[in-house]
């Protein structure tokens, strides 16, 4: 009796969560690899080819494409970037042969009210640089390849013979590293483009900001000049910005993108949980783990804890006032400890999505894709961070 019990009780909490998370709405899509990159040296750090997920658009979207750029973090280093050649982030060995599209990628009106039949593509972040890199020389002992702006070149090429050519209206957009990549290539896939095309970018969880840790460091910063170095980056950075400051600090959106031109949407939180968590309170500057609970959810942070994080928040906010007033730019700025949103269905569009000014970030972004508002920048007006 009690394992019939245990098995009802576990069917229930499978149709509840179906319920709740839609289960049955999954969008699997299959890989693509791009072998014919490999000649054109568009390789992945292991030097395998990139790879791709494409979901045809259907019916009034058959003209329209959303590219959508990976995140995964960067490597800066040679140890670091081997490490990374062994996973589905340095290589389309081992990414999975199906994703799963979802939020802004989904394809039904009730998850995704305007880019639904949209045809939609997951491009694989394999470089470790956020799409920037171009070395031609290779290790011949390390075998690492510096190679993402090509990859991200040879699969526009790409997409373009699938039918992109024919398109009416393009959105490039990312997550995380990249969100970042967003925001550094907006300009060049724009370019990709005939005058008549409507191209605009979607940056999500990309606005790292240059912030200091809880011990004074710029370890951030340090990152990013490692990166640049490493991948040869600089070459496809924008040059507006490089030719007026040190070429890393161009990593960061705060510097370059009043350079941009193309209009541009950023979603983010002043308190993004990725940025909290590393790039303020990185796991070496917490050996007794004291700030564990609290990276975990700010409920469980101290009052001091709270102050810090606060903190950061006015930093970010401040880097986020400089940039040059831009009519085409618009913005959706959360408290939410949260990272990478606009693919999970809980925040994009869902009665649990946050929201501001009674807007879900679908809908902003909808409204302002298709300037359907005048309203197009929406600032959390809650004074700390908070679990969403």
């Amino acid at each position: 009796m009690n394992t019939i019990r245990t098995l009802f009780a576990l069917v229930l909490v499978a149709a509840m969560c179906a319920t709740v998370f839609g289960v049955g709405d999954d969008l699997y899509v299959n890989k693509t690899l791009l072998q014919n990159a490999t000649a054109q040296g568009a390789v992945c750090l292991d030097g395998s080819p990139p790879a791709y997920y494409l979901h045809r658009g259907f019916d009034s979207g058959l003209s329209n494409w959303i590219v959508f750029l990976d995140g995964g973090g960067w490597c800066e280093s040679i140890s670091d970037c081997q490490g990374r050649k062994t996973t589905e982030k340095g290589s389309s060995k081992y990414m999975m042969n199906q994703t799963n599209f979802l939020g802004i990628l989904h394809n039904t009106t009730k998850l995704n009210p305007d880019f639904y039949n949209w045809n939609k593509v997951w491009i694989g972040y394999c470089d470790g640089s956020s799409f920037t890199g171009d070395i031609d020389e290779v290790d011949p002992e390390k075998k690492l390849y510096f190679r993402g702006a090509r990859i991200f070149k040879a699969v526009m090429d790409e997409l373009w013979s699938q039918g992109m050519q024919n398109a009416k209206n393009a959105i490039l957009s990312g997550t995380s590293a990249g969100g970042l990549a967003t925001i550094l290539n907006c300009d060049k896939f724009k370019f990709f483009f005939s005058s008549d095309v409507k191209v605009k970018c979607v940056a999500n969880a990309g606005f790292f900001i240059n912030a200091n840790t809880i011990s004074g460091t710029p370890n951030i910063h340090k990152k990013y000049q490692q990166v640049v170095d490493l991948h040869g980056s600089i070459k496809n950075l924008p040059p507006s910005c490089t030719s007026t400051m040190e070429p890393s600090l161009c990593f960061f959106p705060q510097n370059v993108i009043s350079f941009i031109e193309t209009p541009l949407f950023i979603i983010n939180s002043a308190y993004d949980a990725w940025q909290i968590n590393n790039t303020l309170v990185p796991s070496n500057l917490d050996p007794q783990h004291i700030w564990e609970h609290c990276k975990v959810r700010i409920s469980n942070c101290t009052l001091n804890q709270r102050t810090t994080i606060k903190a950061f928040g006015v930093e970010f906010l401040k880097a986020f006032d400089g940039l040059t007033p831009c009519i085409t730019r618009g913005y959706f700025i959360t408290s939410c400890h949260t990272h990478a949103q606009i693919v999970t269905p809980e925040y994009w569009f869902s009665t649990s999505s946050p929201r501001i000014l009674n807007k879900t970030i679908a809908e902003a972004v909808g409204d302002w894709y298709f300037d359907r508002t005048g309203l197009h920048q929406y600032m959390d007006s809650y004074p700390f961070a908070k679990d969403c």
